[in-house]
């Protein structure tokens, strides 16, 4: 039932955010009593702060599915922003930004994680991609992956982003196609334009 509770509760905040999100909401949601709820989590920001967690792990071992399916480097990173595009779609508001600005101490806790993820993740991503011949053989792997960080991260900043002509999945894949043309050789320029053509 806990992890029930925490799959629903991380969909639930994706989609409407987690400061207008109540504890009734979700009680309605998993027509469940909020008794039922109090039986596992103290308080709301204990299950914000767990739900995250849970959902963390989850995106974690469905990128590593997605990393042992044989994909080029380029179509690696496509296949995985897929599976960001629904869960961002119905966001008006960056869950990041909402995170940092309501449950500050949870979401320092997520980008300690998501950094260590995001720099194994990219640094594998781009190892590969120069043994393909898809990126140039003359990166900086480290300098390159904070880079790109800095610049997915930076999209969920409202401030310097505000969600007003374009979505959060239309503004990631700006991101990706970014930095791959930042590293790609013209084979990878030609996989990423094929790529690019499917969306």
């Amino acid at each position: 039932m806990k992890n029930e509770i925490l799959k629903k509760s991380g969909e639930i905040f994706l989609k409407f955010g987690f400061k207008s999100t109540t504890m009734d909401d979700i009680a309605n949601k998993l027509a469940i009593s909020k008794k039922t709820i109090y039986k596992y989590f103290k308080n709301k920001e204990q299950l914000v702060d767990e739900s995250v967690s849970f959902f963390h792990n989850s995106i974690h071992n469905e990128v590593s599915v997605v990393c042992n399916k044989g994909y080029n480097a380029i179509e690696e990173n496509f296949e995985i922003k897929k599976m960001f595009k629904d869960l961002l779609q119905n966001s008006s508001e960056s869950p990041m930004f909402q995170l940092q600005k309501y449950y500050p101490k949870t979401y320092h806790n997520v980008m300690v994680n998501e950094f260590t993820m995001f720099k194994d993740c990219i640094s594998q991503n781009i190892e590969k991609g120069i043994t393909e011949k898809l990126y140039r053989n003359n990166i900086d792997i480290n300098i390159t992956t904070k880079l790109y960080f800095t610049i997915v991260f930076g999209i969920h900043d409202s401030n310097l982003f505000p969600l007003e002509n374009k979505t959060l999945n239309q503004l990631e894949i700006d991101a990706l196609e970014y930095h791959t043309r930042a590293i790609a050789t013209k084979k990878g320029i030609d996989i990423l334009e094929n790529q690019l053509d499917k969306i």
